[in-house]
């Protein structure tokens, strides 16, 4: 049987569902990351936050051969939320309701794309976010340190189901996001997915959660990386600090949901 998802030339472009792809010096990977997202999805816009590697180029020269893929170069790099918010507008301005984000070195798994887009259009009042399934490439400081910003992230949601606070994989509301965003400064960074996560719940968005695999490539592999223990954890201490601020405001409101849902 025919998947309807799909014609002769590849994927049928959607009007409202589309994969964003923020990008900040991920050398070659982002090449075949950007590849297999268009195998299984269109469009896909990747948002170049100011590169310095030489990707910018090699991603424009992509999109001047596929209709499908849209590349916007920023002129300076302004962290991955700052990144997202331009695609966010722009996607806005060109009608899409839904954006799924990804990061563009390769440790998101692009076969899982057709899944997560299909429970938003079943769910659109939703965020799909990725549950990150690890294999032995995960560094263990990384997989037990996420565990205490997932804490963070439940509690000052009153658990309203958010399986994993720093898992880039997932689809937002773009309306509800944007709105969320413009109304502080804050979530231009590293803090951008625990903190879009958390202020989308306030708002009152649902959480569907669904595993995706994450792969860490080694150097030899390509794999590129940004984190920095001591600034991004330094980063999240003062995120969750007023996120928890936050939530101590809100708690009569988060308190009356749970209740009126039971």
């Amino acid at each position: 049987m025919t998947d309807p998802r799909f014609d002769a030339g590849g994927p049928r472009p959607s009007a409202t569902h589309l994969v964003l792809i923020p990008s900040y010096n991920p050398g070659p990977a982002v090449y075949a990351t950007v590849q297999a997202a268009r195998a299984q999805w269109a469009p896909v816009w990747v948002v170049v936050d100011g590169s310095t590697d030489g990707t910018a180029q090699g991603l424009r020269d992509m999109a001047a051969a596929d209709p499908q893929l849209r590349v916007f170069v920023l002129p300076h790099n302004s962290g991955k939320g700052a990144a997202v918010l331009h695609g966010l507008e722009a996607a806005a301005a060109a009608g899409f309701s839904h954006t799924l984000t990804m990061d563009s070195d390769g440790q998101h798994p692009a076969e899982r794309i057709p899944d997560f887009m299909a429970a938003s259009l079943q769910n659109p009042q939703a965020m799909v976010l990725g549950v990150p399934v690890f294999d032995a490439s995960a560094p263990n400081l990384r997989v037990q340190g996420r565990k205490v910003s997932n804490a963070w992230a439940n509690l000052e949601t009153l658990w309203a189901g958010i399986g994993d606070s720093l898992y880039g994989f997932r689809i937002y509301p773009i309306h509800a996001l944007r709105a969320v965003m413009r109304r502080q400064h804050w979530m231009r960074r590293f803090d951008f997915d625990p903190e879009a996560v958390v202020r989308l719940s306030w708002r009152g968005v649902p959480a569907i959660n669904l595993p995706a695999p994450v792969r860490y490539l080694r150097a030899e592999e390509g794999g590129v990386s940004h984190f920095n223990y001591l600034r991004d954890n330094l980063l999240l201490t003062w995120m969750h600090t007023r996120l928890f601020l936050g939530f101590v405001l809100r708690l009569p409101l988060l308190v009356w949901r749970r209740v009126r849902a039971h």
